[in-house]
């Protein structure tokens, strides 16, 4: 008997028949004589006209009441599961986050997860009823409010479910069959990668891959639990993200990620003097926007020019903080440009092998697309480029690191 997770995506659970083949899913595994527990997102497109709907009415909104209404669209597809599960003869009760409880911290709508009671859960599996969670969703303690744990929450959820249930698996669920080392509606040569490490994964994940939310490879990683990501539609092998010592053949390049989600923001003429960028990105912190890109400029005259990204929602967010401290921080002008992408190549090889970022930028540059900003880690690389560039990015760099099956 094995215990598992199985999260499903918003497409997964998209309307009553693909919720009725999510149950079937669900069944099988409890007919096999596993304890299994179900998270779901909400079901597609609810959570993005929620979200709309509060920034429509003030872009500027209240995190903790963006919270209570984006928090509706799980409640809706766990009551549903449930019943489909139900109707087909398996004992399935659901779960809000606060129930559990998910506790979490009071950063409304990035919010962080601080523990998971799991004790009732597993009594329950243990006796033959399968939990549908909401995922996306925890409490704050604190103030008794709902909090949500950013787009993509619910594979945090599921994680830190199977983290907190001593899971042997934590299967992810979605529209596409597995990691591919790029999107295939880009690439249509992409190959699909049978493992991958947690270090890649989050990498890539960090850098646009839609496959797996960031935190919650982070989180697999910190607390070793096996994730597989998996189709929903088709019964076909999956891809496992695992350590990195469970992976013979470490290619130089796994996989090139893209994100259209960013903005950037250049400060010109700012006072170039010690503790510059500590009063730059301190508020900006304070408030929860994630700065990612940071590049600043030989000083010349006593000033300098400094570049970086945010998340291109908290653009406007990030535009009002810093220029009610314009006056505080001296710097003459601030320009935003929220029509750039981010493109980024991928690979554990990299520790080994050199000339990986001069591949990419000679690839680009054939092509003639500008490069704007560039950022690097151990096996990453990754550049700023105008966002009507993106796809013809993607191709180039996947057929000049030979990803093209």
């Amino acid at each position: 008997m094995a215990r598992i997770v199985m999260k499903f995506g918003g497409t997964s659970v998209g309307d009553l028949d693909r919720i009725r083949n999510v149950a079937a899913r669900v069944k099988r595994e409890v007919e096999a004589g596993n304890q299994v527990a179900v998270v779901v997102s909400a079901m597609a497109g609810t959570t993005n006209q929620l979200v709309k709907w509060c920034q429509d009415l003030s872009p500027l909104h209240d995190a903790r009441e963006y919270d209570v209404v984006v928090a509706t669209g799980e409640q809706v597809t766990i009551g549903l599961v449930a019943i489909a599960l139900q109707a087909i003869g398996v004992e399935a009760r659901s779960w809000q986050g606060w129930q559990v409880p998910i506790v979490t911290d009071n950063a409304h709508g990035k919010a962080r997860v601080e523990s998971i009671e799991g004790a009732e859960l597993i009594r329950r599996m243990e006796e033959g009823q399968v939990p549908v969670v909401a995922g996306f969703q925890g409490i704050e303690t604190a103030r008794n409010r709902v909090t949500t744990l950013g787009r993509g929450g619910s594979d945090l959820s599921a994680v830190a479910l199977a983290a907190a249930l001593k899971a042997d698996r934590c299967d992810i669920y979605t529209d596409v069959d597995g990691v591919y080392t790029t999107d295939p509606r880009i690439v249509p040569r992409a190959k699909k990668l049978e493992r991958i490490s947690y270090e890649e994964m989050l990498e890539l994940a960090s850098v646009g891959a839609k496959v797996l939310q960031t935190r919650s490879v982070e989180l697999a990683m910190k607390e070793g639990v096996r994730v597989q990501v998996l189709s929903s539609f088709e019964d076909k092998p999956g891809s496992l993200v695992v350590d990195e010592d469970e992976i013979m053949e470490k290619p130089i390049v796994s996989g090139i990620a893209y994100s259209r989600d960013e903005a950037k923001v250049t400060l010109r003429r700012l006072p170039d003097r010690p503790g510059v960028a500590a009063r730059v990105f301190g508020p900006l912190s304070a408030s929860n926007v994630n700065v990612d890109m940071i590049v600043q400029n030989i000083g010349a005259d006593g000033s300098t020019d400094m570049t970086f990204t945010v998340g291109r929602a908290d653009l406007p967010r990030a535009q009002d903080i810093l220029n009610k401290a314009k006056e505080e921080l001296g710097f003459e002008a601030m320009v935003a440009d929220p029509e750039v992408a981010k493109i980024s190549v991928v690979g554990i090889g990299m520790r080994t092998h050199a000339g990986v970022a001069s591949t990419m930028f000679k690839a680009l540059a054939e092509k003639g697309i500008n490069i704007q900003v560039i950022s690097t880690s151990e096996i990453k690389v990754s550049v700023l480029v105008a966002s009507e560039y993106t796809e013809l990015a993607v191709r180039a760099l996947h057929t000049a690191y030979g990803l093209d099956a």
